[in-house]
C-alpha cells in the first residue's frame, strides 16, 4: 500500500512534509515526497495526518504484572532467592493482559517484558510485538536478542537484607562479583552417560559474559552506574543500558563514550530516595551529550501516552535551554529503544528495507490531543480508530467491559 501526503517523522532525518511511504511484503520500500504510484496498489490517503515509526517500550511489565494489579497477578519477581538467571519473564507472560490493547491504541508496536528488581539478577526479558496471540511465544520479535534483567541498590537490599541475602550495597557488589566471577569458568557437567546436565542458570550468566544476552541494568545513582561500569569491566562486558537512571544526566559524558544507553522517565520523581535528583531536563541533557537516551513507562498507564512523554521531555529540555529538536525526541520512544533492545536493524526508523512497524496520527503525535488512527506490523493493519469493533477485547473483559 501508499500512504500518500503526510507529515512524515522518519526519526532518521528531518521531518519530510507532503511525503509518502510505500508499503510491500511489510517492509518499508521507500519513503519521499511525490512517491509514483505502482500500479495496483491501494492507497490511504492521509491529508496531512502524521506518520512514525512504531513506539517501543523498552521496560514494561505488561502481562508478569497485568490488569486488575492483584495479588493473582504479581508474577514478576521470583524472590526464592537473589539470583534468578534461569527464569524468563516470556513464561509468566499473560496475553490476555488488558493493557495490551490500550498500547496499541497508543500507537505502540513492540514491548520489553521484563522481570521486576528485587533480585540482583531477576532473570530473562521478553521482546515482543504487539499483534495478539495466544501465548508469548507466538508474540516474540523475530530474532531479537535474549536479555537479561540485573538490579543494584534499594530493590534488593530491602527485599534480601532479612533473608539472608545481601543487606549493604557493597554486599550486593560483593555477591554479583562471585556469581560472575563463578559463571566464567563454568563448564556443563557430564553424567553417567557421558551426557552433559547444564545448570541454566550459569549456562544463562556465562551467555551474558560472551556478549550473547543483552544487560538490562535496574540502577538509579550516578555512583552505582560507573561502580557497575567497573565492574563489568573486570569481565570484559558492559550493560546495554542502565534503566531508570535518574541521575544518569550527572554522568552523560562517560555513558556517551560507553555506548551505554539510559532508558529514563520524563518526569516520574521522588518515590524514593533513589529518585530524588531526578531532573525533568533528563532526556535532554542525555541527548545533548551525544548518550543513547530511551523513554520508558514501566507502568500500565504510561505506556498508553509514551509520545505524549516524549514531548514532555523535549518540553523540559526546551525550557533548561537545550537546543534538542523535534525529530530527536522522536527516537527517543523509537529509534533509540530499538537499539537498547538489539532490533535497530529492523525497526525505530522509517526507511527503505525495514519493517513496516509504523502509526498514523491524527496531527501532530507530540499535541495531547493526538491519536493513533491506524497502526501497522510489519505492514498488517493492527488497530483502526475508526473501526472499533475491530479491535481485540481481551477474552478477560468479554461480559466485563462493553464493547464499542
Amino acid at each position: 500500500m501508499l500512504l500518500r501526503d503526510g507529515f512524515v517523522m522518519t526519526a532518521a532525518g528531518p521531518t519530510l512534509e507532503h511525503a509518502d511511504v510505500w508499503i510491500r511484503d511489510g517492509k518499508i520500500r521507500d519513503v519521499g515526497v511525490d512517491l509514483p504510484l505502482p500500479s495496483g496498489v491501494p492507497v490511504i490517503e492521509l491529508r496531512g495526518r502524521w506518520v512514525t515509526p512504531g513506539l517501543i517500550d523498552p521496560h514494561t511489565h505488561i502481562g508478569v504484572y497485568s490488569l486488575p494489579l492483584v495479588k493473582a497477578h504479581a508474577d514478576g519477581n521470583e524472590t526464592s532467592g537473589a539470583f534468578q538467571p534461569a527464569v524468563h519473564a516470556e513464561e509468566a507472560f499473560w496475553p490476555q493482559d488488558p493493557v495490551i490493547e490500550r498500547a496499541l491504541a497508543g500507537g505502540v508496536t513492540t514491548i520489553h517484558v521484563l522481570p521486576g528488581s528485587a533480585n540482583l539478577v531477576g532473570g530473562q526479558g521478553a521482546t515482543l510485538r504487539l499483534k495478539p496471540g495466544l501465548s508469548a511465544r507466538s508474540m516474540r520479535f523475530p530474532d531479537a536478542p535474549a536479555t537479561m534483567k540485573m538490579a543494584c541498590g534499594e530493590n534488593p537490599k530491602r527485599v534480601y537484607g532479612k533473608k539472608g541475602g545481601p543487606s549493604t550495597r557493597m554486599g550486593e557488589v560483593a555477591l554479583l562479583r562471585k556469581e560472575l566471577e563463578a559463571a566464567r569458568v563454568y563448564e556443563p557437567d557430564k553424567d553417567e552417560k557421558g551426557k552433559k546436565a547444564a545448570d541454566h542458570g550459569k549456562a544463562a550468566l556465562a551467555a551474558v559474559l560472551d556478549g550473547k544476552i543483552l544487560i538490562q541494568n535496574h540502577c538509579y545513582r550516578a555512583d552505582e552506574m560507573l561502580l557497575r561500569l567497573d565492574l563489568f569491566r573486570e569481565f570484559d562486558v558492559k550493560p546495554r543500558a542502565f534503566h531508570h537512571a535518574v541521575e544518569a544526566y550527572k554522568i552523560r559524558d562517560t555513558l556517551a563514550a560507553e555506548d551505554v544507553g539510559a532508558v529514563v522517565w520524563a518526569d516520574w520523581w521522588g518515590v524514593k530516595m533513589e529518585l530524588l535528583d531526578a531532573v525533568p531536563a533528563s532526556a535532554a541533557l542525555l541527548d545533548s551529550a551525544g548518550a543513547r537516551v530511551a523513554l520508558h513507562s514501566d507502568s500500565p498507564v504510561d505506556v498508553q501516552i509514551l509520545n505524549q512523554q516524549a514531548a514532555v521531555a523535549l518540553a523540559a529540555g526546551l525550557r533548561a535551554g537545550i537546543q534538542v529538536d523535534r525529530d530527536r525526541a522522536i527516537r527517543w520512544v523509537t529509534a533509540n529503544p530499538a537499539w537498547v533492545l538489539g532490533i535497530e536493524k529492523q525497526v525505530g526508523t522509517l526507511e527503505p528495507d525495514k519493517e513496516a512497524d509504523l502509526v498514523v496520527w491524527s496531527e501532530d503525535p507530540f499535541s495531547v490531543y493526538a491519536q493513533a488512527d491506524l497502526v501497522f506490523i510489519a505492514g498488517e493493519p493492527v488497530y483502526d480508530r475508526a473501526h472499533p469493533r475491530a479491535h481485540p477485547l481481551s477474552d478477560f473483559e468479554l461480559g466485563i467491559r462493553k464493547a464499542p
